[in-house]
């Protein structure tokens, strides 16, 4: 398969993932520029064990993780506490300002990742708790735990809500 066809088909798709996870439209696109780059030089190594798809968003992941982890995605975190504003407004923040959906998905970021990345997974995503213990290697019954754990989280934080509904919509 050409990168130029699993670029078309896939990044979207893992632009989404990589801003559920970093909360920064921008940031998003490096990460996912820097999936696709890193595929391309090494694209020899995928032994088709998995779809295309399932593997980039493992490095999508991946990616994610490693960028929550790293100085810089702390540095803009504590200038955005300190001045009280955002370091990018984009038009995806504008359109969440809605009623429940805002407020579910303020809520959701209030979650750890570990948790935030389960209920995104099973809800927005569509996968089953076996597809995403193996994406996050973790045993199934960890991520049936902490999608227990989200819900009540979150329950706690919004109330009743429809979580049947989100199999549905999109963020």
């Amino acid at each position: 398969m050409e990168i130029e066809q699993i670029i078309t088909e896939h990044g979207d798709y893992l632009l989404k993932v990589a801003y559920l996870y970093v909360k920064n439209e921008a940031t998003a696109e490096d990460i996912v520029q820097d999936v696709f780059i890193a595929f391309y030089q090494k694209q020899e190594q995928f032994r088709q064990e998995s779809s295309y798809r399932t593997y980039l968003v493992k490095m999508t992941v991946n990616r994610s993780h490693d960028y929550l982890r790293s100085w810089k995605s702390k540095r803009l975190s504590l200038f955005e506490k300190i001045t009280g504003r955002s370091t990018t407004v984009t038009p995806e923040k504008e359109l969440l300002a809605k009623s429940t959906k805002r407020e579910l998905v303020d809520a959701l970021f209030t979650l750890s990742v570990p948790y935030r990345e389960v209920l995104i997974l099973y809800y927005f995503e569509d996968m089953t708790t076996v597809e995403i213990a193996q994406l996050v290697c973790c045993p199934e019954a960890t991520v049936r735990t902490r999608l227990q754990r989200a819900r009540k989280q979150l329950a706690t934080a919004i109330g009743d809500y429809d979580w049947e509904v989100l199999r549905h919509e999109s963020i």
